[in-house]
């Protein structure tokens, strides 16, 4: 299964899809529409606002970074990792023949984040199992409902419609169920807002047409009727009093009752600052994404930022990944082994906290039994040693039935023992 026309450079789609009149067509992705800003927001115009790209990429980094692992129960409450598995080594290191894992997720959140939509055509083998995962740009497939109830994909450039079995689609928020929001669509006015301020003050700086002073004169004095007069005076006093730090610390003598007023920024340019910044805090509570990790300082602090850490992967990153992770099940591994079979990435060491942290908390499951030495080494993603299985239980927390055993005392030391207690017993 090869469509050449699905991987062409061409942004236009095909004709009219040539299908069932019983069903209904979504478009998965906007082209782009005008912001209220008056300026036209589509995927292109949107990564050019550098708060908005920085949070797609963190989300996409951060998802590409973590461990996908597919997992059978064993039966007993524990699991193992079924590496034999034929999809294993799909979701775990090589979805296709070009794309590693990492550039294969990256560029799925990617395309979550801009368009809402991500779609990968599956290639089967004769059991039915997938053995490629070949991404198509969200622009080229039309979401169908069929007459079924079921999704069907129109691929725009091959104009051919396939069924759900060969299409792995993960969608964002959705109202109908069939195709995801797309985040730049749906907030086409804050991006704009944020895009029109940037031009805004790239137009201020381009032009030049901001002055730090003008020179007076009184209006008793005669006037100079010469503009090159005129000019030469301000060169004169630029030369003379201009220039950076050379010059800074200069006097200057005003003649013919001439002062120079220095201008000070006025409201309209005071608050330009404050728009940019207000636009950066706009997109990332689009995205929720906390302002320090796409390098707005301003309001973080020593306290809160690695608590603001976690409430990122909490409540930011793992409802994507869990759309991921559901989506891949659904897709991926047959009806029969759903009840045993599982795929989860690994977000363990995202929720870690500092060191000092996890050493006091290991200690703690340690000394009260449910820790062992290699649980311990297993979670700091270190060797097992021989003897680390054992799990210690405190003496204080037995049965006083079983003090002999929990002891590991013989009956002439219990003896012994007791003897001591009864003397110590007013």
């Amino acid at each position: 299964m090869f469509w050449p026309g699905l991987f062409t450079t061409s942004s236009s789609s095909a004709g009219t899809a040539k299908r069932n009149p019983d069903w209904t067509g979504w478009v998965s992705s906007m082209t782009g529409r005008q912001s209220s800003a008056g300026v036209m927001v589509n995927t292109e115009t949107a990564m050019a606002v550098g708060a908005l790209r920085a949070c797609v990429t963190l989300l996409a980094e951060s998802v590409a970074q973590l461990p996908c692992e597919l997992y059978r129960r064993d039966g007993k409450g524990g699991r193992d990792r079924a590496v034999e598995h034929p999809v294993y080594d799909l979701i775990h290191s090589q979805p296709n023949r070009k794309d590693t894992a990492f550039e294969y997720y990256e560029q799925a959140q990617g395309c979550l984040g801009l368009e809402g939509n991500q779609f990968s055509l599956i290639e089967r083998d004769g059991r039915g199992y997938p053995t490629e995962l070949i991404p198509i740009h969200p622009k080229k497939v039309r979401v169908l409902k069929g007459p079924d109830a079921m999704p069907y994909y129109h691929l725009l450039e091959v104009d051919e419609v396939v069924p759900m079995r060969m299409m792995h689609h993960i969608k964002a928020f959705s109202v109908d169920g069939y195709v995801g929001l797309s985040p730049i669509a749906t907030n086409a006015d804050v991006i704009g807002l944020g895009l029109a301020t940037d031009q805004h003050a790239a137009a201020v700086f381009q032009r030049g047409a901001t002055m730090s002073g003008v020179i007076e004169r009184p209006r008793e004095a005669p006037a100079i009727e010469s503009q090159g007069a005129i000019d030469r005076i301000l060169e004169k006093f630029t030369e003379k009093h201009g220039g950076g730090l050379r010059t800074a610390f200069s006097v200057a003598m005003l003649q013919e009752g001439m002062t120079y007023k220095q201008l000070s920024m006025d409201n309209e340019k005071a608050q330009l600052l404050e728009s940019r910044n207000f636009s950066v805090n706009e997109i990332c509570r689009l995205y929720k994404v906390p302002p320090h990790m796409v390098q707005q300082l301003d309001k973080a602090t020593f306290s809160n930022i690695e608590h603001q850490g976690l409430q990122f992967v909490i409540y930011t990153l793992l409802p994507w990944v869990k759309r991921i992770e559901g989506a891949m099940m659904r897709d991926l591994l047959l009806p029969a082994e759903r009840k045993n079979h599982y795929i989860e990435f690994n977000v363990g060491g995202l929720l870690r906290g500092d060191q000092k942290s996890r050493y006091e908390s290991y200690a703690l499951g340690r000394q009260w039994g449910w820790l062992s030495v290699n649980d311990i080494r297993r979670l700091e993603n270190m060797p097992p040693i021989t003897g680390g299985d054992r799990y210690l239980t405190p003496l204080n927390m037995n049965d006083s039935g079983n003090i002999e055993q929990s002891m590991n005392a013989t009956p002439e030391q219990m003896q012994e023992i007791e003897g001591i207690l009864k003397c110590r017993t007013p």
